[in-house]
């Protein structure tokens, strides 16, 4: 029997009898609905891995995978505390905690806050760890990168048939779908830029350990992330030789779950700002990048693409929905001629028919943002979801009125990320760029043909 879900043509786990109408045909790693087959996954109940989800297959997660997504919860976390509160310090660790700018809109509509109390709130809850940050600024360093590398591939297309189109990097539940399942000849259109959790992986790792006097494995650092495929993604990264054995994230938590730990807290909350990897004392910048429910990367990709290539400026960038909301269209065009077409593709019915026209060499377009969950990163299975684990529609619209509302701040204005270009990184040309801010992904010759799957 074929699982809807998958690629593979017989899920060895898939019972014959399980409704393949009880399988979300949108699913990334994450919780699934109750009622589902209790395969060897749905023991590893804190991971919130199962069957139900297409990424979750044994494909996809091995059992070494499993184990260690089984330990990514909050007594991970609670145990670096308790380990810290006791008398023999060389078992000590620095707590590092980095929050995902989507996540701030769920704590925001949640506990009926604005951004940026919702942040100080949260910071103050958190200041039992050493250092909060955001990733925003890891945000920037990857848009960044992505648009010179999609600059450099446009201006490639003619020698190397795989540089367009170019397909984002920044979401693990499509990263791990086109490394697992599809292969080649989708994944060297895969973008090489780090996604902002690697990126942040490596800031903390890296450059911050380098300032605070530390090796990388005395800090523990967690991601405050939207979804659960961001713990799948943690472990992903291998183990960078600048980093010296360490992972960049150590642990992932989901919004809701640190929202739990919040609500079953007796703690008594004192407001506190957001600190900076430079260790300044600087105005709050609650903003966001200019998309909708995620970082971006299409709008501002588009709009350095246009200026470079074409001398272009585009001030508003205007989306033309297509088959339907999370499949939309972005054209440049001067004199009757398209000179960019870009799309965004999120949730896997969109993206199914993507691949499909790529690898018939028929898809129309430059560029195309790709997100595994419907309505972007703010729609992650980590946050806004109701206790039978359905999207909580009436607070997901909340969030997205607030995300839209804040601010569009450019990364190129950003001087923070200028200045660690010249002072980690050497410059923007230099070749510590490649290994920070870049990756590999692997590419399995032997995928599946079976594309006929109803999404």
């Amino acid at each position: 029997m074929k699982c809807e879900h998958c690629t593979r043509k017989e899920c060895s786990k898939k019972s014959k009898t399980e409704d393949a109408e009880d399988v979300s045909a949108e699913a990334s790693a994450s919780p699934a609905r109750a009622g589902g087959e209790k395969g060897a996954f749905h023991k590893l109940a804190d991971a919130k891995i199962f069957l139900s989800d297409c990424l979750a297959c044994d494909s996809c997660v091995t059992a070494e995978e499993g184990v260690q997504l089984s330990q990514q919860n909050a007594k991970d976390f609670f145990r670096v505390l308790n380990l810290n509160k006791k008398c023999d310090t060389s078992e000590h660790k620095v707590l590092v905690v980095s929050v995902c700018p989507q996540s701030l809109p769920y704590f925001a509509a949640k506990f009926s806050l604005s951004v940026t109390d919702a942040s100080r709130r949260l910071c103050g809850f958190l200041k039992g760890v050493h250092y909060v940050f955001d990733t925003t600024i890891a945000a920037d360093f990857s848009i960044l990168e992505s648009q010179r590398e999609f600059v450099r591939r446009y201006q490639q297309h003619g020698q190397d048939a795989c540089a367009l189109p170019m397909l984002t990097s920044a979401c693990p539940g499509w990263v791990r779908y086109a490394e697992r399942v599809l292969g080649r000849p989708v994944t060297p259109h895969l973008c090489t830029a780090k996604s902002p959790q690697q990126v942040m992986g490596s800031l903390v790792k890296d450059y911050f350990a380098r300032q605070q006097n530390l090796s990388p494995e005395k800090i523990f650092h967690v991601i405050v992330a939207p979804c659960y495929d961001k713990k799948l993604e943690a472990l992903r990264e291998g183990f960078p030789a600048a980093l010296h054995g360490s992972r960049g994230v150590d642990c992932v938590l989901t919004s809701g779950e640190i929202a739990q730990i919040m609500e079953q807290s007796d703690l008594s909350v004192k407001d506190a700002a957001v600190d900076t990897l430079f260790g300044d004392c600087r105005e709050e910048r609650v903003g966001r990048r200019d998309g909708a429910g995620a970082d971006g990367y299409l709008a501002h990709v588009f709009r350095h693409a246009a200026k470079e290539l074409f001398d272009e400026h585009v001030e508003e960038v205007t989306y033309r929905a297509l088959r339907n909301r999370d499949f939309q269209e972005v054209t440049l065009e001067k004199n009757g001629e398209v000179l960019l077409r870009f799309a965004a593709a999120y949730g896997f019915r969109n993206i199914q028919n993507m691949v499909l026209k790529l690898r018939r060499g028929r898809l129309p377009y430059h560029f195309v943002e790709v997100l595994a969950c419907p309505r972007g990163c703010l729609n992650g299975r980590g946050q806004a979801r109701t206790e039978d684990g359905q999207a909580d529609k009436a607070l997901l619209r909340q969030m997205e009125g607030i995300y839209s509302a804040l601010p569009v701040h450019p990364p190129e204005t950003s001087a923070h990320v200028q200045a660690l270009y010249q002072e980690w990184l050497e410059g923007s040309d230099s070749p510590k760029v490649q290994e920070a801010l870049h990756t590999t992904f692997q590419s399995p010759e032997h995928c599946t043909d079976s594309l006929d799957i109803k999404w």
